[in-house]
């Protein structure tokens, strides 16, 4: 591909003796200097932990055509065969040539973009349920896995490098996707991982304080206000109501919006006559949809917070022609490895897996058990090592007020000892009036709980949710919480 072609879309300059360097024919385009090759095009990305201008010297011995810079950076020495192209935000830069090397798939394919505090995940895999049901071939991004077609792609981020969005986007185009969902979070937004990807549809989902700290968001006007941008870059945005700081999101937009809301009249969808649903080993909810739609749905899965996703889900799929037997099919078989996992291991008690991993996700998840009224909440849980050491005192005292009894266990303890971080949590729960015990093994921690689980209860494993490892002095160990209680359920067996 022409040079000129990549570069169409941006705002750059070539550097004095690259003029003319426009009819160059790039094979490929690259940000990791280990990728680079004869012919590429390698731009220069500013890390927390590296630069890549630092790398020119090694992408240039290996024969690239042209390098992108950062207008104003200083650089080494780099050949006269080689382009210099300048532009004020090399990371801007390498979304507009990722979008053109891939030939702006987003124009393509309808993309729906999900930001928001917590939502995201379940929302985006409840709105990928209902479109294939109804027939639609759906690709989704997310911060479990990315998927096209058959395959199931790992994450590593919530929403991936603008290069690997607009490849993924690509590669579920040509396989035939009719439609992409995506989690769309704040610091893609920021690192302008997501520009010039056209979004069909944006949504907010809520906002919180969160990711605020080195690396990540310096405020929580910062992070408010990077959440806003999706609303400047999507046709319709579709936004939660109920959020006290909605408007604030939506400042400066440039879409057509509609809400959703379980509280508040007028909006476009709203839930109302909101029950909770509870039976051995079950827990749902119901309700009555009203506003642009009028439906009875229920869910298999617990909570307000279920419903707002389910909400949200039904707000986006609306503008797909979708008939209401399809949304409510859906919505019933609609399940998110590790969010609210149901797991039945008893008519006795419910057992559920769930991601919640910091005070915040935790107290909302132990509020919505208690809605069920049960016998008790037992909640098995522990913390990551190399963290904040503040979550685990938070963690232990949420649990400690609000579980009826705690089983503190082993995470990821990383590169500290399980049992430092243990001591932690239980300096928060004494805190508190809650009973607790400790079990350093997580595999001996949920036996105990399945063990002792008396009827009425409602055990969640909280923490680890869709993770399948252990990570132990830099080894991640295979370790999934379903297989754990498989392994239990066998050993009980024959006993």
């Amino acid at each position: 591909m022409k040079l000129s072609k990549l570069l169409e879309r941006l705002e750059y300059s070539f550097r004095a003796g690259s003029e003319g360097a426009g009819e160059k024919d790039i094979v490929s385009v690259v940000f990791d200097s280990r990728k680079a090759e004869k012919g590429s095009l390698f731009v220069c990305i500013e890390g927390a932990n590296s630069d890549g201008h630092s790398y020119i010297p090694d992408v240039a011995a290996k024969g690239v055509s042209a390098v992108m810079v950062r207008k104003g950076h200083e650089l080494p020495e780099i050949p006269e065969d080689i382009a210099v192209i300048e532009t004020d935000d090399t990371r801007i830069g390498l979304a507009a040539v990722s979008a053109a090397y891939f030939g702006y798939p987003s124009e393509q394919i309808p993309v729906i973009g999900i930001t928001g505090t917590k939502g995201k995940t379940t929302s985006t895999y409840m709105i990928r349920s209902i479109l294939e049901h109804a027939g639609y071939r759906v690709g989704l991004i997310g911060t479990i896995e990315s998927i096209i077609g058959e395959r199931h792609i790992h994450s590593s981020n919530t929403t991936p490098e603008s290069y690997v969005i607009q490849q993924y986007l690509r590669e579920m185009a040509d396989a035939g996707m009719n439609c992409a969902v995506m989690e769309v979070s704040s610091q893609a937004l920021m690192m302008h991982r997501t520009d010039f990807v056209k979004f069909e549809i944006g949504v907010f989902t809520n906002i919180s304080p969160d990711h605020i700290g080195p690396n990540e968001h310096s405020s929580f006007e910062e992070y408010l206000a990077c959440k806003g941008l999706l609303f400047r870059q999507c046709a319709l945005g579709i936004v939660n109501a109920d959020d006290p700081r909605a408007e604030d999101v939506l400042k400066g937009h440039t879409c057509d919006v509609e809400t959703f809301s379980i509280n508040k009249e007028g909006t476009d969808y709203r839930a109302s006559h909101i029950e909770h649903v509870k039976a051995p080993g079950y827990l749902g909810m119901k309700f009555r949809l009203e506003g642009k739609k009028s439906l009875y749905v229920e869910l298999d899965v617990p909570g307000l917070f279920s419903v707002m996703n389910a909400l949200t889900a039904i707000a986006v799929c609306d503008h797909f022609n979708i008939s209401d037997g399809d949304i409510l099919s859906a919505l019933k078989k609609a399940r998110v490895k590790g969010r609210i996992e149901p797991v039945r291991v008893s008519d006795d008690f419910t057992l559920m897996i769930d991601y919640a991993h910091n005070a915040m996700a935790l107290e909302s998840l132990l509020k919505t058990l208690r809605d069920y009224n049960p016998e008790r909440i037992v909640c098995v849980f522990g913390c990551g090592g190399n963290r904040a050491k503040s979550r685990r005192f938070e963690m232990g005292e949420v649990s400690g007020r609000l579980a009826d009894f705690t089983i503190i266990t082993s995470d990821n303890p990383r590169f500290e000892e399980p049992q430092a971080i243990i001591d932690d949590i239980i300096t928060g729960i004494k805190k508190t009036d809650g009973e607790y015990i400790s079990i350093i093994d997580r595999k001996e921690a949920i036996a105990y709980a399945i063990r002792n689980g008396k009827p009425g209860d409602v055990i969640v494993l909280a923490g680890k949710g869709h993770e399948d490892y252990q990570e132990i002095k830099g080894v991640k160990h295979p370790m999934d919480e379903r297989t754990l209680i498989r392994e239990i359920l066998d050993e009980e067996a024959v006993r």
